[in-house]
């Protein structure tokens, strides 16, 4: 993928004085029909890349694919478990790359949140220049320009993270204040003396600095000069986007990448809200049925099935990648972009989904209903089995607030609940400072109900 002058088209979506770029003009505008013969010709160089270097795709990938149809009825799907089984034959990478793994100049793997083993990765350097370059495309789209000042909140560990977004914002000619083994009081001191205007991180850690920042005094929408939060690596719910926006007086963009993909496979578009546009030059994205595994049309929600187009070391074809989506065609966003968006990002996986009493609840819907009250500091979730019937458990560590009633306040969200979702839970205060905060992916809902069954 060229990196070249991004090319103006008419609008107002970035403030750019009427004027709104594409950071790969040619890729994100090109005709359907000329994009998907483009899509055809690279997985063809994939699917030979692949056959001939990796032992892994050799046993699971037929030969002599004559189509893309052909291609989604032939190829099984790849699952999460297969990864694994085939990165335990040989550690640490077994027998999954289409390269050397001495050709590879970073390693990543998968931050472990589910209690699985890490998918571990390597990228080549030709990998890691189109990991970036996804990266610039939707941080351009978003209205990241090269005088903007830039802070990526996170702990630049082994997962892959937000890591292509420090070196994006390097190549798009940001400034960049690094954060990386910071605590969140001079996180917060940085982003009001320096004016940063761009920052990444997660949704809970947002809510974290949104915290911090009110036991320091500072008033981030008045005091500091944030423009552009990109808040992905976890669905949030509506009600934690709206928080973010108004407390930091920015706005919140979403965008999600996987370190089994390498790179960011959508991206907010600024022009029509929650539209992310598939970054359809580098990915086949198939929507399926998560029981029949059959394809859905526009609208219809379904899970994502991943297929990578120009990563040389670690390939993907077919991953099933428990993402709830809902795919919508290009035309329907007024952004010019010929790529088609999923609306509203992904909404949740299905490995997330319990049905508790008949009910399926989500870790997105209990948090729509718990940050409802600015009461809540931080909560935590667990189910459990009491006496044989399914409970939901949760612990809020409240603050005080001006015209807020502690007093009552656990009867208040057990009373939401019930109204909102549908079954009681039974809610109990948590002793200030005493539930975890986390700037990777929050782990607040735990399902104890299995761990109870291992015993």
């Amino acid at each position: 993928m060229s990196v070249c002058a991004p090319a103006r088209i008419p609008g107002d979506l970035t403030g750019d004085g009427g004027n709104v770029e594409y950071w790969n003009p040619k890729a994100e505008t090109m005709p359907r029909q000329e994009l998907e013969a483009w899509q055809w010709r690279k997985l063809q160089r994939a699917l030979r890349h692949a056959r001939t270097h990796s032992p892994f795709w050799r046993d699971r990938l037929p030969d002599e694919i004559t189509s893309m149809e052909d291609y989604t009825r032939r190829v099984p799907l790849l699952h999460k478990p297969d990864l694994l089984a085939a990165q335990e034959l040989a550690p640490p990478y077994g027998t999954w790359p289409s390269i050397d793994p001495a050709r590879g100049m970073r390693h990543h793997q998968t931050s472990g949140t589910s209690g699985n083993p890490p998918v571990r990765t390597i990228d080549t350097a030709g990998d890691w220049t189109w990991s970036v370059d996804t990266f610039c495309t939707s941080l351009h789209a978003m209205g990241v320009r090269p005088h903007h000042k830039g802070m990526v909140a996170f702990g630049y560990g082994l997962f892959m993270g937000f890591w292509g977004m420090h070196y994006a914002l390097e190549r798009m000619g940001c400034t960049i204040v690094p954060a990386g083994g910071l605590d969140s009081r001079t996180r917060i001191r940085l982003l009001v003396d320096y004016g940063i205007e761009v920052v990444g991180l997660t949704p809970s850690y947002a809510m974290r600095l949104i915290e911090t920042a009110r036991e320091m005094g500072i008033d981030l929408a008045k005091e500091a000069n944030v423009k552009i939060i990109l808040a992905g690596a976890e669905p949030r719910s509506k009600f934690t986007t709206r928080t973010i926006e108004e407390a930091f007086g920015a706005r919140v963009f979403n965008a999600a990448g996987t370190t089994e993909f390498g790179g960011v496979f959508m991206f907010e578009c600024p022009a029509r809200r929650n539209a992310c546009h598939i970054i359809e030059s580098s990915v086949i994205e198939e929507v399926l049925h998560p029981e029949t595994k059959q394809p859905v049309g526009y609208g219809e929600e379904g899970v994502r099935v991943t297929t990578g187009l120009s990563r040389e070391g670690m390939q993907l074809f077919r991953h099933w990648t428990e993402d709830l989506v809902v795919r919508q065609p290009w035309s329907a966003c007024g952004c010019g972009r010929t790529w088609d968006f999923y609306d509203g990002g992904i909404l949740r996986r299905v490995d997330d989904m319990r049905k508790i009493r008949g009910v399926s609840v989500t870790p997105v819907m209990i948090e729509d209903v718990v940050r409802a009250f600015d009461e809540v500091s931080e909560f935590k979730t667990s189910i459990r089995s009491v006496r044989g019937l399914d409970t939901v458990f949760i612990e809020v560590e409240p603050r005080i607030v001006p015209g807020g009633d502690l007093t009552t306040l656990t009867r208040r969200i057990t009373e939401e609940f019930k109204r909102e979702i549908g079954i009681r839970p039974e809610v109990e205060l948590a002793p200030e400072g005493s539930l975890p905060r986390q700037e990777w992916k929050a782990t607040r809902f735990h399902d104890e109900r299995a761990l109870v069954s291992q015993r």
